[in-house]
């Protein structure tokens, strides 16, 4: 059973915390695929971001501030400029290992995204690259099916659907425990940090779909993103993938 001080976090407005039905925009990528004095840099500066965020949300509790809104728009623009800094870097290919580039190592990806579809989530698009995945899907976990639990450590909403983290937790725990095994390998696979995004509104999520499978076409591998053999889309989405250019 899934348990987290949802309205507690979400009322502090944590990045990592995402409304109960939103769909999600998630990037990961291979242990080492970034180089470790970019990752430093990054992760200096996302702590210090999050600690001044949790800081403002506790003073500013009860009574919301421009100053705690100025700086989650400041935390956003952190998240999308290094997200963009990353993605240059692994469209380069010139930093760490390739293997999802292998068929049998991105196939085990691509098995186990599908796998958990339904399941634990509505899959929408993916893309997997040499270095890194994109996707795009819905977990089941919504506002319908939360329930509320006292604990000693105060209020707490528990559901039977997995969160972010635990869906996260399984998809590359599984593929990094199988994948080295295919490669004959041990030792860390994915990087242990992720990007998630949660998408706002229709018009949004046409945009992060369309990023998603344009990622090997912006990458110069393919001139049509239906050529990339890593490429999904969800049936139901078809008939508008047909109206507009790759």
């Amino acid at each position: 059973m899934s348990q987290f001080d949802y309205k507690e976090y979400y009322d502090r407005h944590r990045p990592h915390i995402h409304p109960p039905g939103a769909t999600l925009f998630v990037t990961f990528r291979l242990a080492g695929s970034i180089p470790k004095a970019v990752l430093r840099q990054y992760r200096a500066q996302k702590l210090w971001l999050e600690q001044e965020s949790q800081r403002l949300a506790k003073e500013k509790a009860n009574s919301p501030s421009e100053a705690v809104e100025a700086h989650q728009a400041r935390l956003a623009e952190f998240h999308r400029k290094w997200f963009l800094q990353f993605e240059d870097i692994l469209h380069q290919e010139q930093n760490g290992p390739m293997w999802l580039r292998e068929d049998k190592i991105g196939g085990l990806v691509a098995n186990k995204l599908r796998q958990d579809d339904i399941e634990k989530y509505r899959l929408d698009a993916y893309c997997i690259m040499s270095n890194h995945v994109h996707v795009v899907f819905t977990p089941n976990l919504t506002e319908a099916n939360l329930s509320e639990e006292m604990t000693p450590q105060g209020l707490r909403f528990v559901s039977d659907e997995p969160t972010l983290p635990q869906i996260m937790q399984s998809l590359k725990g599984v593929t990094a425990r199988d994948a080295n095994l295919a490669l004959g390998r041990s030792g860390s696979f994915w990087e242990s940090e992720s990007y998630d995004h949660y998408v706002r509104d229709e018009a949004e999520f046409f945009r992060v779909v369309k990023y998603t499978l344009n990622n090997p076409v912006k990458a110069g591998l393919v001139k049509d993103w239906r050529d990339w053999p890593g490429n999904f889309l969800a049936e139901l989405l078809n008939d508008w993938a047909q109206s507009w250019d790759a």
